[in-house]
This record gives structure tokens, sequence and C-alpha cells, in this order.
């Protein structure tokens, strides 16, 4: 099974749990706010833009709040039978690149908008394909970074997503790695490097 569809069955899961009205790590969004941007995203090609280009937001709004009267139970019926036939997201590929990253940040960011959360146990599987996200987007999501960057897992595996002058580790493992790329505070990762990297490191943005 690929991260994606593995994914939007375990966040499938943990909506249906947690309720519309539960906080998230994304500012400002409860749980049916979050779940409106993956329909959204996913089943109005038209309004989806506005995720991306500032521009546009007010059509992804408009998308959102038409969820706001959905019963809980059809939102997360939705995201649980996938997009549809019609859409670019149901072709594996595409669902396998596009949702992987989207589905586990999101994912975490339901999770950890709840008190005492804690990482979930390591998944080998899951773990590796984070890992090959993290080593694959990296250079973009650290972009802003003014010093190079390496990230390194516990047992050792390490790889260079940015040179530069400087230089900082970021220790973790594959999961809380994704999710300080994404621009996740709530993630286990140590920052190494001297004062003056770490201190550039961190002034810098990451994410999208």
């Amino acid at each position: 099974m690929s991260l994606a569809t593995d994914e939007r069955a375990a966040l499938s899961d943990t909506l249906e749990k947690l309720g519309p009205d539960r906080p998230t790590l994304c500012e400002g969004w409860t749980t049916r706010d979050l779940l409106a941007h993956l329909l959204v995203r996913e089943r109005q090609p038209w309004a989806a833009p506005g995720i991306v280009v500032p521009a546009l937001q007010p059509l992804t709004a408009k998308g959102m709040a038409g969820y706001a009267d959905t019963p809980w139970e059809s939102m997360v019926g939705e995201l649980r039978e996938g997009a549809p036939a019609w859409s670019p997201y149901r072709i594996g590929k595409v669902d396998e690149v596009a949702n992987g990253a989207e589905f586990f940040v999101h994912h975490e960011d339901a999770r950890r908008g709840e008190p005492g959360w804690a990482p979930r146990p390591s998944d080998p599987g899951r773990d590796e394909q984070l890992w090959a996200l993290a080593t694959r987007m990296g250079r973009l999501l650290l972009r802003r970074s003014p010093v190079g960057v390496v990230l390194r897992r516990p047992e050792g595996a390490a790889h260079v997503v940015k040179t530069g002058p400087g230089l900082v580790t970021l220790l973790g493992d594959p999961g809380e790695i994704v999710l300080h790329l994404f621009g996740r505070d709530a993630a286990r990762v140590e920052v190494e490097g001297i004062v003056t990297d770490v201190e550039g490191y961190e002034s810098a943005g990451r994410g999208l």
C-alpha cells in the first residue's frame, strides 16, 4: 500500500473519532475546516488553486464554507472513499505523489492538536516512504535556509538536502523530520550545529 492510501484511511479513522469541532495545528482551523480543505482540494478543482495562490483564496474559502452544514459522517465518508472518478487524484501515481505528504501532515495536524499527543508507534514501511519523501522534497521545503542542511535518522542514515555556508543537522525519525520540513513546530526534531548556524536556520521559514 502507498503512504497516501494508508494515511487516507488512518486520517479518516482519526477524524471520525475526533468529531468536527476539535483544534488542529493549523492556526484557526478546527477539524471541520481541515477536512473541508482536503475535500475542496480533491473534489472542487475550480476552487482549489486558492490553496496556493493568495489572489484566489476567496474561491477556496467559499468552497470550504459550503461544507459548514454538511453532516460530519458524510464528509468523512467522502474523504474515505477517495477522489471522484473524474479527478486526477483518482490516478494511482498522482494520488501517491500528491497525497502522501498531504494526508500524513494533516493527519498529524489533527492528532497533535489534542492535549497529551504522542508520536505514533514506528512503522518500518511508513518510515521508509517518509524518509524518501523528506530526502526528495527537503531542498524545496528548506529553500529559505541560509545554511546547509543534513537530515539524519537516529540509526545513522543521513542525506544532504541543501548546501551552503554553515551547516545544521536535523536529527529525528522520518515522520518527525517531514513534519518539521512542512513547518510544524510540534515535531520532535533536534537541530544540531554551531550557535550562529542554528540561529540562522531557525530564523528562516520552512515549508511550501
